[in-house]
């Protein structure tokens, strides 16, 4: 018998609302998977993906893991993982820093075997590389084989992902497959195999509303799958309808139902009451000893057709999504990333755009400039938590190919322009797949973002600096190679 734990998608690093008690709750919910593996005394902790937030972690969020994964250690329990679209760079990865020190195991092509079961990885892939992919794995001796992996699957909702092929061109026959990337978890048999989600071990948007967990699988006469909640911080989504002539006042009497101490409170306003300030209730909900407070007011009022209809519950969801509306190729939206985005200081962004459009170009990945299909406004809303902007297939013409190059020249020298006037910003969210992804206080995409700017396909530069200055002139990315 093999008995592991799945778990995936713990986003270590994301500081949710700019909140730095959010930042410690990410690594606390994994700190507590462990702490339950080595209570269980299970075989191993499987991760399927997405082990920090950003594929450029920072120094704290890097040693916190490191401490995290030690425990493990001292328990002789092995940590096997796979990369997640988040996670993923172009060359060395943060979890083979892991596996050099002695500290984690990454996946692949070769079994792994433990006890009765050979455990196999295959890292994120994006959807316009997948046609290429070979699923060709080394043969085992084992009872059980299982694949762990990241992405959006079918049956599930949202899968661009095709499970049947997989399991169908795979070399060997896998009785589970142990996934990442959306963030609800399930279940489901496709054939003989079963196929399972563990969900994310904090809630990374506004649309995730259930408990978190993860799985206990146990490989025996067959496959059983359970699941295992965690105790994560209190949210509460507060949906109130106000009818006519209600406002500010029931609004509050709302409120004080719930016991909000150092809580983070997801207030929904809908019906036909009076208009009222979304601040003012956030206010109100902070004064009642909030830990976070955003408010959404769904209602439509009449105005100007001159006058947008705008929440400022979350500003960087907003421009997430007029992102998402101009079609930009894949190429763009890296762009858009180092500009917007990531934490590169802004004497650094210049060189980084145009190191990023050269290696594009050096290694001839023409489709990256392929413009996107544009997106209607709201659009988005339809699509999966985590789903990822994948370029277009195939290769792009003569003429695509010059607008696209100059496409990405045009943003770069703008890109550089502009962060001689602003700050870094935060990067945002990854909301859940089978929800709606609604201009809610954070939801963003889900499955694990709809903020694809974390597909794989915007991978990073391969040449990853050892140490960078943020706007302050503190150091504040540097490689743990450097800091051991």
């Amino acid at each position: 018998m093999t008995r592991v734990i799945h778990t995936g998608d713990t986003h270590i690093g994301y500081q949710q609302y700019h909140a730095a008690e959010r930042r410690e709750d990410f690594l606390a919910a994994f700190r507590q998977v462990v702490d339950d593996a080595v209570a269980a005394d299970v075989d191993a902790v499987i991760h399927a993906g997405d082990l920090f937030h950003d594929r450029r972690p920072d120094l704290q969020d890097l040693l916190g893991t490191l401490s995290v994964l030690r425990t493990l250690d001292d328990a002789d329990i092995p940590f096997l993982a796979i990369v997640g679209n988040h996670e993923g760079k172009r060359n060395g990865q943060w979890l083979d820093l892991y596996e050099n020190l002695g500290l984690a195991t990454r996946l692949g092509s070769e079994p792994y075997v433990l006890g009765n079961t050979a455990f196999y990885g295959l890292d994120f892939v994006p959807q316009s590389q997948r046609d290429q992919l070979a699923y060709d794995f080394a043969p085992h001796d084992a009872a059980h084989a299982a694949l762990v992996t990241h992405g959006l699957f079918t049956p599930f909702d949202f899968g661009d992902w095709d499970t049947e092929i997989l399991l169908e061109t795979a070399s060997i026959d896998f009785d589970a497959m142990l996934l990442g990337d959306n963030h609800k978890p399930g279940k489901t048999q496709v054939g003989e195999t079963w196929v399972t989600y563990c969900g994310s071990t904090e809630r990374a948007s506004a649309t995730e509303r259930d408990d978190r967990g993860y799985n206990i699988v146990t490989f025996e006469n067959g496959v059983d799958i359970t699941r295992r909640g965690l105790p994560t911080r209190q949210f509460h989504f507060i949906d109130i309808e106000l009818g006519e002539g209600e406002g500010i006042d029931h609004v509050r009497d709302r409120i004080r139902e719930y016991d909000l101490d150092d809580a983070v409170a997801l207030i929904t306003i809908t019906g036909d009451g009076e208009s009222l300030s979304q601040a003012t209730v956030e206010e109100f909900a902070t004064d009642r000893g909030t830990l976070v407070a955003r408010v959404t007011d769904k209602r439509e009022y009449d105005a100007p057709e001159t006058v947008s209809n705008v929440s400022f519950a979350d500003p960087d969801e907003a421009v997430r999504e007029r992102v998402r509306e101009l079609g930009l190729s894949g190429a763009a939206i890296e762009l858009d990333e180092v500009v917007r985005a990531s934490k590169l200081a802004n004497a650094n962004v210049r060189d980084e755009v145009e190191t990023r459009v050269r290696e594009l170009l050096e290694d001839d990945d023409f489709a990256a400039f392929s413009p996107a299909q544009r997106e209607k406004p709201n659009e988005a809303s339809q699509q999966p938590a985590d789903a990822d902007d994948d370029v277009t297939d195939g290769e792009t013409d003569g003429d695509a190919l010059e607008a696209a190059t100059t496409e990405a020249a045009a943003a770069a020298s703008e890109a550089a322009d502009d962060t001689d006037e602003t700050d870094d910003a935060t990067a945002g969210p990854a909301p859940e797949s089978e929800a709606e992804v609604e201009a809610a206080p954070d939801a963003v995409g889900d499955a694990d973002t709809a903020e694809e700017s974390d597909s794989a396909a915007t991978e990073e530069t391969a040449e990853d600096s050892p140490a960078t200055s943020d706007s302050s002139g503190n150091a504040s990315q540097r490689s743990m190679e450097e800091y051991l």
